[in-house]
């Protein structure tokens, strides 16, 4: 890359950091706490090395992100069942519901077109037909254990209390 675009780029990244400061101390100057005094986290449910649940707060929102839910079980069925159960209970934990989704991730191990349709009839189960997330649905060659077919994320947003 020419030096000349470099720089500019530095230029423009420096830029972004001076803004964001700026705005910080424009904040503190106006009796308002800086962005980062602003918000909140919170961890729930820590698991082995990572933490199922974690919700960040701020003017009065709360997001929620869902690490992957899978489920052991002996079919796909049960699996996409057990996955959104799970789903439905770390989201629990935080006070939202499936229907506080706004976006939703499912990984799906050697994924055929086939099981497009019965993915959809077990999401049925769990979403009424309006209003549902932006989804995303992703074949893959395999998941953190062997005995997993199915992962599925998300991300929620509720009212801060």
């Amino acid at each position: 890359m020419p030096r000349e675009r470099v720089n500019r780029w530095l230029r423009h990244r420096a830029t972004g950091a001076r803004t964001v400061i700026l705005m910080s101390l424009l904040a503190v100057a106006a009796g308002r706490p800086a962005l980062a005094d602003t918000i909140e986290r919170a961890f729930i449910n820590p698991a082995a090395g990572y933490t199922q649940v974690v919700t960040v707060s701020a003017n009065g929102l709360t997001t929620v992100y869902v690490s992957g839910q899978v489920s052991p079980a002996d079919s796909l069925e049960a699996q996409l069942r057990g996955a959104f159960a799970s789903l439905r209970d770390q989201l629990a934990a935080a006070g939202a519901k499936l229907t506080d989704i706004v976006k939703l991730n499912t990984y799906i191990v050697d994924y055929k077109t086939e099981h497009l349709e019965l993915f959809k009839s077990v999401r049925d189960e769990f979403f009424p037909k309006e209003n549902r997330p932006a989804s995303t649905l992703v074949g893959v060659a395999a998941l953190a254990l062997p005995e997993y077919s199915v992962e599925i994320e998300a991300t929620a947003v509720i009212a801060s209390e």
